[in-house]
């Protein structure tokens, strides 16, 4: 399929007129949607900022490439937008992007399709086509640059590996696997190519793996690149040198990678998350554990954020009107509890424990996982039983991958089906009874009467440690370590810490909103700005919103950020608010236990503290 089949002169809007990277968000999916190409405009528009949460799709170089695979797609379709002004996308080079990209694929989008897509991103890698680009006059222009360098990437060679000179291996793959994948693998191609390197590059896109890596390439390999946001089949690497790297350093950073990869300037991978390499070998471990306890907490978000928010919808009937034996029963708020609470909540446990053995040890882990963590769940073990049970099940399918790897080649069929979920499920099952759940769920409660019976004093400095964590990262490995303390303690029946840490999450964006119209000559026009977006995020409790005027002027912000956030962590506490809900911001604080006018003021007191700091702190801007 050719490229000018899905950009039609329809979705081509030469004169952007956005000022800001979610108006050129919205101004796109309006191109499309009046082309016909969407079912849902909104549920599209989601999936594109679903994205963007991920990662910024503005790769630098002055191209944006906004992208989602989603039901909201009625027919593949790109949209191609020009600014020529310039505007603020958040790209990886921080310099304005004038040329946008907005690729709309389906969720059962074929792979002449995806292939199309895949070639958009390698053209525009090309700055001769960027520049012709820009100085385009017509629609039709537009197109035949596009259909003029589609027809020759379709005729270019893929990697050559022929030669017996030293061999790179790469793996790019991004979440969605229609961009930043093939973005990757092509600047790594031309960067080798032009220093004479070789090179092949296995894609993970939406299509499937292309160009697969064989095992006679990973014999031949000096180092391996792994260039990717998404989990990659790993096991074939072992004993190599690998470097793992979010997939925009593969667009990025071509050339130190490969430097790296010729010096050998890289762990090597042994195929149970530990590697070794000179000092950074306990570094490089905890950033394993990290990914693999990551890969759980985000996918069991969905369940506690939806369960939640149902539990606390629930008490808008009443605080107890979910117990059919209490005068305030109602039938929807029992059914409410039970589908947030009883199903939900109770999913949480098990895909937490899955998830973190499926990144320790690839879908064999699963099961062993999911049922490790059920039993954690059902035993009373709570959060951390999850954890162990993930943690545990993972590593005891390493360990029985190795154990089985002699085994002839006609038995290998029937290790995926039969061998490893027998022998991960029974071992890690039989660990969990016999000495994991019952000294857990001990531990769990001794912690449950220790915070309960916590004084005020020791409450309120609780609140302002896990307040002030919230602040110091902003959805980094701080951010997250209270985060899921705070769910641990939900799931334990105590409520006071997660409203300490829902607090603390909100104030940063709120704050240097606030200060942004407070102290206006503090900032630039650019930030004034991206003040008004942060009142949302701030709401909506997405800390993140504070990372670019944290990274712009950290000596002022961070510190202003983290004594609000801890001020507001503190108050909750003192106030005695308790939140069933993770998460939601301001759309939970009708529901929360305690009084939620206070809860509000606490958020709002602390956001003052943060602009106040922020005004006395930063010096006023030169004109």
């Amino acid at each position: 399929m050719r490229i000018i089949e899905l950009l039609t002169t329809e979705t081509i809007h030469l004169h952007v007129r956005a000022k800001s990277k979610n108006e050129v968000i919205d101004e796109l999916v309006y191109v499309l949607d009046q082309a016909g190409k969407l079912q849902d405009r909104r549920a599209f528009k989601e999936a594109i900022l679903a994205r963007e949460q991920q990662s910024t799709t503005g790769i630098g170089e002055g191209i944006a490439i906004p992208h989602a695979k989603t039901n909201a797609v009625k027919a593949p379709a790109i949209a191609f937008g020009r600014s020529m002004e310039g505007i603020d996308y958040e790209s990886l080079d921080q310099n304005p992007a004038h040329l946008f990209f907005m690729i709309a694929a389906t969720e059962g989008a074929n792979n002449t399709h995806l292939q199309a897509l895949s070639r958009l991103s390698t053209i525009l890698l090309k700055e001769e086509v960027r520049k012709m680009l820009l100085e385009a006059k017509t629609k039709e222009e537009i197109l035949q640059i596009i259909d003029h360098y589609d027809q020759d990437e379709t005729n270019t060679t893929t990697d050559n590996t022929n030669e017996h000179h030293d061999l790179i291996l790469a793996v790019t793959a991004c979440p969605t696997g229609i961009a930043h994948t093939y973005m990757a693998a092509d600047s790594l191609r031309e960067k080798a190519k032009e220093m004479g390197i070789q090179i092949k590059v296995e894609t993970n896109g939406s299509d499937g793996a292309k160009n697969v890596l064989t095992e006679e390439d990973i014999k031949r390999a000096k180092a391996i690149i792994v260039a990717a946001d998404k989990q990659v089949d790993m096991a074939r690497f072992k004993d190599k040198h690998v470097i793992e790297v979010p997939v925009t350093d593969g667009i990025r950073k071509p050339k130190e990678l490969l430097v790296r990869a010729l010096k050998q300037d890289a762990p090597i991978y042994h195929g149970d998350a530990t590697i070794t390499h000179s000092d950074e070998n306990s570094s490089k471990q905890r950033k394993g554990i990290y990914k693999h306890l990551m890969n759980g907490v985000s996918n069991m978000l969905p369940f506690v954020v939806g369960g939640g928010i149902l539990i606390a919808i629930s008490f808008m009937f009443g605080i107890k009107a979910f117990d059919p034996n209490d005068p305030s029963h109602h039938e929807l708020a029992e059914a409410l509890m039970t589908i947030g609470g009883g199903n939900a909540f109770g999913l949480m446990i098990p895909v937490l424990a899955g998830f973190i053995a499926m990144s320790i040890a690839d879908r064999p882990g699963f099961a062993p996982g999911m049922v490790g963590g059920f039993m954690a769940a059902q035993g009373q073990a709570g959060f951390l039983g999850g954890l162990i049970a993930g943690f545990l099940a993972g590593y005891i399918v390493i360990a029985l991958k190795k154990l089985f790897a002699s085994l002839p080649e006609q038995l290998e069929g029937i290790k995926p089906v039969l061998l490893y979920p027998l022998f991960g499920i029974g071992i890690t099952g039989l660990i969990m009874y016999f000495f994991i759940i019952d000294p857990v769920s001990l531990l769990n409660e001794g912690l449950k009467n220790w915070l309960n019976g916590l004084g005020t004093g020791n409450l309120v400095l609780l609140g302002i440690i896990l307040g002030g964590m919230m602040a110091v990262d902003m959805g980094g490995p701080v951010n997250k370590a209270a985060f899921t303390f705070g769910i641990a303690m939900i799931d334990a029946g105590n409520y006071l810490p997660h409203a300490a840490v829902m607090a603390g999450g909100m104030v940063p964006p709120l704050g240097i909103a606030i200060a942004t119209f407070l102290f206006k000559n503090r900032f630039t026009e650019r930030e004034r700005e991206a003040g008004v977006t942060n009142i949302f995020l701030g709401a909506s409790f997405i800390t993140e919103g504070a990372i670019p005027f944290a990274a712009a002027d950290p000596i002022r912000v961070i510190p202003s950020i983290i004594v609000g956030s801890a001020t507001a962590g503190a108050l909750s506490m003192l106030f005695h608010i308790g939140l069933r809900a993770p998460h939601g911001g301001a759309f939970v604080i009708a529901f929360v236990e305690g009084n939620p006018w206070l809860y509000a003021l606490a958020i709002l007191i602390g956001s003052v503290v943060t602009a106040i700091l922020l005004g006395i702190l930063k010096k006023p801007i030169q004109s």
